[in-house]
């Protein structure tokens, strides 16, 4: 993964995925493809946030299930 998918990915589950609550796979699915539909806007190919995630949708569900409201960023 580029710096700049990672950059991009830590950025963008901070702006939009916090605040989902009860995720399902639909939520899940449809943030994955926004993250994408995103990224592309910026000019950042999706295989550089994908190269070292084993999975992008499971980065999104992880942080999903770990939020804690509160804590710093």
């Amino acid at each position: 993964m580029s710096t700049r998918g990672v950059n991009f990915l830590h950025k963008w589950i901070s702006n939009n995925v916090m605040e989902t609550v009860g995720a399902d796979i639909i939520s899940v699915a449809e943030l994955t493809q926004k993250l994408f539909s995103d990224a592309r806007a910026l000019g950042i190919s999706s295989t550089e946030i994908e190269e070292e995630t084993v999975s992008v949708y499971n980065t999104i569900l992880d942080a999903i299930v770990h939020y804690e409201p509160g804590l710093p960023e």
